[in-house]
């Protein structure tokens, strides 16, 4: 549905996104999940962008994603297992001081529309529409102040992602992603193999010539590439996470 972005790397609480029309939906209104942040239990991994980096990765592994037409894109490691998020607790609330902007922003999403223009786009099972004290999306025909500051998150979100493209494009053009084998070792219990993590390569990164480190230096790129590689020390952290749920 997302501009570039197949619709497989969509994350799995986006079941039935439709296109919103201010006519069709001129009484809907909108409110905060009644089971809390539940529909993202199941996302192992979200996608990232770049401005976000800094942020997320004090809590989360920042890893990459190659999509299906090749395209190089951060995202945040949630899990270790298939379909498991460990920030979200039993009654849906989220578990960490940083909630990526793709969470967030559900239940919308922009889609490609007609003439290089993007369509908001919502998710009918989304549970949070029509509840009691819910804001309006529309007014008058008009967007109202929630739909307005829901379309400038959106716009900005795609600007953000497209700056992500260009980041994983420049790390793809100079060779700087591999796969790993990862092995975290927890306090108790057997250690947790992560195989096949696509991670920048600091021995090639080393071997960059000075004129390319400081392409990357003035594009921004080598701040990002550091504060990726700083947030692989979260692996730990996760497996950590992980334990200590099994035990409650």
């Amino acid at each position: 549905m997302e501009k570039n972005i197949p619709l497989e790397n969509l994350p799995l609480f986006y079941s039935r996104p439709i296109p919103l029309n201010r006519e069709a939906h001129a009484s809907l209104t909108v409110s905060p999940s009644p089971e809390g942040y539940r529909y993202a239990a199941s996302a192992r991994t979200v996608l990232l962008a770049t401005a976000e980096f800094f942020d997320a990765g004090r809590f989360y592994p920042i890893i990459f994603s190659n999509t299906s037409d090749n395209v190089i894109l951060p995202v945040a490691l949630l899990g270790l297992e298939e379909n498991e998020n460990l920030f979200v607790d039993d009654e849906g609330a989220w578990q960490g001081h940083y909630i990526p902007a793709y969470i967030r922003r559900y239940p919308f999403i922009t889609t490609d529309g007609t003439e290089g223009q993007t369509t908001v786009c919502f998710d009918e099972d989304f549970d949070g529409f029509n509840l009691e004290g819910g804001l309006p999306l529309f007014e008058d025909g008009e967007p109202a102040p929630k739909m307005l500051e829901i379309q400038a998150f959106l716009q900005d979100y795609l600007l953000q992602m497209d700056r992500a493209r260009q980041f994983g494009a420049q790390l793809a053009e100079y060779g700087l992603i591999r796969a790993v084998d990862l092995q975290a070792t927890p306090t108790e219990g057997s250690p947790i193999a992560l195989n096949g993590l696509l991670v920048v390569d600091e021995e090639k990164l080393a071997q960059l010539s000075d004129s390319e480190v400081t392409k990357l230096f003035r594009s921004g790129a080598l701040a990002l590439i550091h504060a990726h590689l700083l947030s692989l020390r979260n692996v730990d952290a996760l497996v950590e996470r992980k334990v200590q749920g099994a035990q409650r």
